[in-house]
This record gives structure tokens, C-alpha cells and sequence, in this order.
């Protein structure tokens, strides 16, 4: 595997591809869509509030057999968002699909996959969300509980050709970003651990290049190494279930769901500036 993001400097695409650019963002979506036949994972669609106060359509899935649960959602700026969380594997995927800038010489879009270790606190069972429904599908959801920014350097690659040892999800979910997954040492310390074969990981070439790199926006040069910030929300989820009392009953039982917004930063390598145009903060 070459190291994440080691590839050539994007170029813009060929002519035809531009009238292509519309329907990009729209194919992926529809290509990880819920199938219609038996077994199908359960699907529940809500429209949400983002951060910045904008409405979109989310989509949650849930898969009691493998004991998984997707969520994914389209940003106003075309970005498609996902995150899948594995709890056999203790393991949560976040990816992103971010279209390109043809006219800062960018591809049609850049993926990006950021991998880590799934506590099973952080979001309700999959057996659990294949049972939600909502009332009111035109509802706007606003999340009930904003938890705070959690701020991860990931300084591992994950093997692309490997991954499935890791999480039978990590090649559909990443399988557009193959060369730019990333990880953290304490997560890859926990996952040997528990039997993860260490072909999984790779060092990026962060460990290898002189101290003090510096952040992608504060570097000039497009062709210079340097640390990428990327940043994403997950604007509404199930992340606790609510237990009510009853006179009629003698324990607690389900009645609901919190639901909970979650900020991430994600700081990570990239072998050329060009590779992080997004990030113009120092």
C-alpha cells in the first residue's frame, strides 16, 4: 500500500466529465442505499438541523445480524457524510466524500476514511435503532444534547488490502478512499489486543519526516508535506436510550431514545498541501 494520499497532484477532469459533476454526489448516495428485499437492514430517514442552522435529510441504518448501524447524510456544499458503527469489531468508520475544485486543479472529489475504536456507550444498539420509527417524518430533529469537540490525531494508515480483518464494513465504506484511511496508535494498540493481525497497520510517513510539521494552512507551497485538519458533524443520532417508571410494572422499561449532535477533528498527513485546499485556517 502506498501511504495515504500518495498519489499525483489532481488535475482538473476531461471536458465530458464536467457535465458529470451534477449526478456524482447523487449516484454514491443511491449506490449505499437500503435493498428492498428480505433481510434488508431497517432504514429510518429524518430531516435534521445542522450546525450551521441548514436542513438535510439523514439517513440511519441498522443491521441486528451483523450488529451494525450506518448513518448518512448529504452537506448544503454536496460533501457526503457517513458513519458506521461496528460492534462486533469494536470499531467506528467515519468517511467523507468531498467534491474537488476544478478550478483550483482538484479531482472530482477527494474520500477520506478516519478509523477508531467503537465504545459501546456512544450510540444505542443496533437492535434497538431497527426498531425506531417516527411519527412525524416531515419533523425537523434538532439534537437534545450537543456533546463537546473531541479532537483525534490519527498517525497510523490502515491497510486497505487488510482492512477486512479488521471490520468486514472498512472495504465498502472506504473502498473510494484506499490510499487515505487513518487511524491512532492507542486505537491499533487496543485492536492487537484483541487478535487484530498487525498487517492491518502501516506507519505513516509522519514518523519518519523532520519534527514540526506544520499545518496545512499555514504552508505556502502546494507540493510541501504537512498536517491536515478535516472536520464533521454527526447533527442528530440516537446516542442513549430513556428508561420510564410505572406503577404497572416492576422494573424500567424502554421508552425512547436522547438523542445527541457530535463534533469531530480529525489532524492528519498528507505528502502535498494540494491534497488539503479546504484547510485555510493556521
Amino acid at each position: 500500500m502506498r501511504p495515504p494520499g500518495r498519489r499525483g497532484v489532481p488535475t482538473a477532469p476531461p471536458a465530458p466529465l464536467l457535465l458529470l459533476l451534477p449526478l456524482l454526489v447523487s449516484q454514491l448516495w443511491a449506490a449505499r442505499g437500503v435493498g428492498a428485499g428480505p433481510g434488508a437492514p431497517a432504514e429510518l430517514r429524518v430531516r435534521v438541523r445542522l450546525p450551521d442552522g441548514q436542513v438535510t435529510e439523514e439517513s440511519l441504518q441498522a443491521d441486528s445480524d451483523a450488529d451494525s448501524i450506518s448513518l448518512e447524510l448529504r452537506k448544503p456544499d454536496g460533501t457526503l457524510v457517513s458513519f458506521t458503527a461496528d460492534f462486533k469489531k469494536d470499531v467506528k468508520i467515519f468517511r467523507a466524500l468531498i467534491l474537488g475544485e476544478l478550478e483550483k486543479g482538484q479531482s472530482q472529489f477527494q474520500a477520506l476514511c478516519f478509523v477508531t475504536r467503537l465504545h459501546h456507550n456512544e450510540i444505542i444498539p443496533s437492535e434497538a435503532m431497527a426498531k425506531l420509527r417516527q411519527k412525524n417524518p416531515r419533523a425537523v430533529r434538532q439534537a437534545e444534547e450537543v456533546r463537546g469537540l473531541e479532537h483525534l490525531h490519527m498517525d497510523v494508515a490502515v491497510n486497505f488490502s487488510q482492512g477486512g480483518l479488521l471490520s468486514p464494513h472498512l472495504r465498502n465504506v472506504c473502498a473510494e478512499a484506499a490510499e487515505s484511511i487513518y487511524t491512532r496508535q492507542e486505537d491499533v494498540r487496543f485492536w492487537l489486543e484483541q487478535g487484530v493481525d498487525s498487517s492491518v497497520f502501516e506507519a505513516l510517513p509522519e514518523a519518519t519526516e523532520p519534527s514540526g510539521l506544520r499545518r496545512c494552512g499555514q504552508v505556502g507551497d502546494s507540493g510541501r508535506p504537512c498536517i491536515c485538519r478535516y472536520g464533521l458533524s454527526l447533527a442528530w443520532y440516537p446516542c442513549l436510550l430513556k428508561y420510564c417508571h410505572s406503577r404497572d410494572r416492576p422494573a424500567p422499561y424502554r421508552c425512547g431514545i436522547r438523542s445527541c449532535q457530535k463534533n469531530y477533528g480529525f489532524d492528519f498527513y498528507v505528502p502535498h498541501r494540494q491534497l488539503c485546499l479546504w484547510d485555510e485556517e493556521p
